[in-house]
């Protein structure tokens, strides 16, 4: 006997989260903060560094790296959700990821202010455009597309969206940025925005995410909720209440290991 279908109403179209949930952001960003520091460690300019510096950069290993990505990428979260329109003044994720860097070199925790020159920080920053599709990704997606509309709904900008959608080949249909709406999830006006854009009610719309958060604020909205577990990226732990309730509220629930995407394709039918 074949399960019940998880949205009655059916739904037209599916919004997916990116970074995270498409994409494993921290393995190539690891991966690419460790490589420019062994590059430096072996060019003529590490000799130009002052000593303090050069031991500093010769003290790191992977894992620091590794927290320094986590660092990275906390500084994005931190800026998207303090954002208050007509209040911050708005940037794009590309600029974000490059001021932050250059942010996170400087502080005494990490006391690598003037290792890398302009040229280098916008190579590291632009990292972010090439990172890695999670194995279920394309096929689940490909699936999908025969039997939705399927689109980005990310904080990215646009240009960032295009990159990753071809190098990482999510085929995704249509690319949504909360630079469409000069705004960042969790607001309204970004999850709105993207069901007006698919010209659905929010209804007729899925959000596909791994952070819990995503999809509490996409519900807030109208939106229907799936969620696809992914390594290191859970934000609420499994004995916290509002772990427990949304164990309740969320529509499609995908654990890690179930499948990922080809695991939504399957309960959804296609």
């Amino acid at each position: 006997m074949s399960s019940p279908h998880p949205f009655t109403p059916p739904i037209k179209a599916l919004t997916f989260d990116i970074f995270g949930t498409a994409v494993d952001w921290r393995t190539p960003i690891t991966t690419a903060l460790t490589t420019a520091a062994t590059n430096k460690l072996t060019s003529p300019a590490f000799a130009t560094l002052p000593k303090a510096t050069q031991s500093r950069l010769q003290s790191l290993t992977p894992q620091d790296w590794s927290a320094f990505a986590q660092s990275w990428r906390d500084a994005y979260n931190t800026f998207t959700h303090s954002f208050e329109p007509g209040t911050t003044p708005w940037k794009d994720v590309d600029t974000l990821h490059r001021e932050s860097l250059a942010s996170l070199l400087e502080e005494e925790e990490w006391g690598l202010a003037g290792v890398y020159d302009d040229g280098e920080l916008d190579a590291l920053s632009r990292s972010w455009h090439f990172l890695t599709p999670w194995p279920d990704v394309a096929e689940g997606v490909r699936r999908l597309n025969a039997g939705f509309a399927t689109a980005s709904l990310s904080n990215g900008n646009t240009a960032l969206l295009e990159d990753l959608n071809e190098y990482a080949r999510l085929g995704l249909g249509r690319l949504v940025s909360a630079e469409d709406f000069k705004e960042y999830k969790p607001s309204g006006k970004v999850y709105l925005g993207a069901c007006r854009m698919l010209g659905l009610e929010p209804s007729q719309v899925a959000m596909v995410a791994t952070h819990l958060t995503d999809l509490a604020a996409a519900r807030g909205y109208g939106m229907r909720t799936v969620y696809v577990e992914r390594p290191g990226e859970g934000e609420w732990k499994a004995d916290e209440e509002r772990y427990v309730q949304a164990r309740e509220w969320v529509d499609v629930w995908v654990a890690e290991g179930e499948g990922g995407f080809e695991e939504v394709a399957k309960r959804l039918g296609v």
